[in-house]
């Protein structure tokens, strides 16, 4: 339903309301995420934070608009993010429960009936370097951590054509030529990735 939804509307949209749709929260871990608690050694769990970049926005490697990967001048693809700002992004994304009733502290009752929400006495405060280097202040809530990183990989140059490429493949054609992903690439950066206009 979520994809009916969102299937020709912002990639910006779309990648919110993937990232708090509870049921998903449950595939990759993000609910009831909660900040590092030194009494328990608990720690942020990473998943949700690698697989959003990983599978749903940036990919591991840069790439140029047409969809082949960048190189160094040695030959060797360039990662798109480090494991410490994986680390740093699932701290931003702690502190998201199941929907239902307003809480201050520990976790509601499993439920599907809408977007997870905040409870921000599990949410880490402190300071966070995320993907792609970008530095959020102290003191942030949970929205606005979360706002932040789906701004920063909404934003991000490798968007365009990691997921124009991926849209060539599942629904047009599996081995597309670089011309091919580059239009469709440029299309998505133009439109601010509106993702009916790559249609």
């Amino acid at each position: 339903n979520l994809l009916l939804e969102d299937a020709f509307g912002s990639y910006a949209r779309l990648l919110r309301d993937v990232t708090l749709n509870p049921a998903m929260g449950v595939f990759l871990d993000m609910v009831n995420n909660d900040k590092a608690n030194p009494a328990t050694g608990a720690v942020p769990n990473e998943n949700y934070a690698r697989e959003v970049a990983q599978l749903f926005s940036i990919g591991t490697v840069w790439l140029n608009p047409d969809g082949t990967a960048q190189r160094t001048p040695e030959g060797a693809s360039i990662p798109t993010y480090t494991q410490a700002e994986i680390l740093e992004t699932a701290r931003a994304l702690t502190g998201w429960t199941f929907p239902g009733k307003t809480i201050t502290r520990g976790h509601n009752r499993e439920s599907y009936s809408g977007p997870m929400i905040p409870v921000e006495a599990n949410h880490d405060t402190g300071e966070k370097r995320i993907l792609g280097g970008v530095t959020l202040a102290a003191g942030l809530t949970a929205t606005q951590d979360l706002d932040a990183v789906l701004a920063t990989l909404a934003t991000h140059p490798n968007v365009a054509p990691f997921i124009s490429l991926r849209l060539i493949q599942q629904f047009v054609v599996s081995n597309p030529s670089t011309d091919y992903v580059a239009r469709i690439s440029t299309v998505f950066q133009n439109t601010d990735g509106n993702i009916g206009a790559v249609e």
